[in-house]
């Protein structure tokens, strides 16, 4: 039984590879996806369909992911917030360790005010912190123009000699009067500074998380 060839028209006879006239292929292979072939034999009626691509993966899906995960901190507020926590806690630290935590509170208060909700606790964590740089940083200069500039610094040393002496040491010991004029030499105020720092960003950094706890889980009345 002869067939017509597909290239040129001619009759080509069945089971001939090439038309005798212009040598066109005459045998078509079609490879069918096993899964298909196999679900096609079950239900005719679904005949053949293109398959989908492999690990298509929802492109939609990741960019709001993204969008979600950039939602739940906004560095502009936390600025904000720290900012003002930090020029309040100028005042604040001027009660010894409730100040401190109290500006780191104050941090997170505001920081959820202007967003609208309660941020982590991690994040009132470093709300809190940033908030004691900022108060830490600017109470040292005031510290530093008092001494140098105002010449305040025999006043700091009475009142320091007064803390000792309110503790338990002999204010009129040489050793402890050396030790608190040390204080005041550039590597003294260098090595108070630090220590000084870290105990304040310690201090505001768990006020701003102690406050997170708090607006999450209010007092019942």
């Amino acid at each position: 039984m002869d067939h017509p060839c597909e290239k040129c028209g001619a009759a080509v006879e069945d089971g001939r590879p090439f038309c005798p006239h212009c040598r066109a292929p005459q045998i078509h292979v079609q490879i069918v996806d096993s899964e298909l072939a196999a679900e096609g034999a079950r239900d005719p009626s679904l005949g053949a369909r293109a398959p989908s691509p492999p690990h298509a993966l929802p492109t939609g899906r990741f960019d709001t992911l993204e969008s979600n995960y950039r939602g739940l901190f906004d560095r502009g507020a936390a600025v904000r917030a720290a900012l003002k926590a930090g020029v309040a806690g100028v005042l604040l630290g001027m009660v010894p360790v409730i100040g401190i935590v109290l500006t780191g509170s104050l941090a997170a208060y505001f920081y959820r005010r202007e967003k609208g909700s309660v941020p982590a606790a991690g994040i009132g964590a470093r709300l809190g912190g940033a908030a004691g740089v900022i108060s830490f940083a600017a109470n040292s200069l005031l510290i530093v123009i008092r001494i140098f500039a105002l010449h305040e610094q025999q006043q700091y040393v009475e009142t320091l000699l007064k803390v000792a002496q309110a503790i338990g040491y002999n204010s009129a010991d040489p050793e402890i009067q050396a030790a608190i004029h040390n204080l005041f030499t550039p590597s003294g105020m260098a090595l108070t500074f630090f220590f000084a720092m870290i105990f304040t960003v310690v201090l505001a950094a768990a006020g701003g998380a102690l406050a997170v706890l708090v607006f999450r889980h209010p007092p019942r009345g």
